[in-house]
């Protein structure tokens, strides 16, 4: 059974950073591609970044580049996001999401057709 849980959410002021966890179990981790999507309050769920375990590559939504981080450590089967110069538009319920793929797919497919697997949310909530 694939299971996901995300951590690491909480308060946290404008221009600081939150580090995030998704622990894996249940699958055969280098064979999934793993990503990042946040919700915030009557918004639509975003893809904001995928890393492909098997061969690390990684990529990030728009919204998110050069201030997240993504990174997997295949030892512990966990994969974190490190986001910094946060903003109260990064205020949102985090998710991590598995594909059994080995390639990221496209954030177009990720954003409509979210992701195989989920794990349960984290709150990061930023304030000004």
């Amino acid at each position: 059974e694939v299971q996901l849980q995300a951590s690491g959410g909480g308060l946290v002021q404008a221009g600081g950073s939150l580090n995030l966890s998704c622990a894996a179990a249940g699958f055969t981790f280098e064979d999934y591609a793993i990503s990042w999507f946040r919700q915030a309050p009557g918004k639509e769920r975003e893809g904001i970044s995928c890393i492909s375990i098997s061969d690390g590559s990684k990529y990030y939504a728009d919204s998110t580049k050069g201030r997240f981080t993504i990174s997997s450590d295949n030892a512990k089967n966990t994969v974190y996001l490190q986001m910094s110069s946060l903003n109260p538009e990064d205020t949102a319920v985090y998710y991590c999401g598995a594909d059994p793929v080995r390639e990221c797919p496209d954030f177009r497919v990720l954003n409509s057709h979210g992701a195989d697997y989920w794990g349960l949310g984290t709150l990061v909530t930023v304030s000004s």
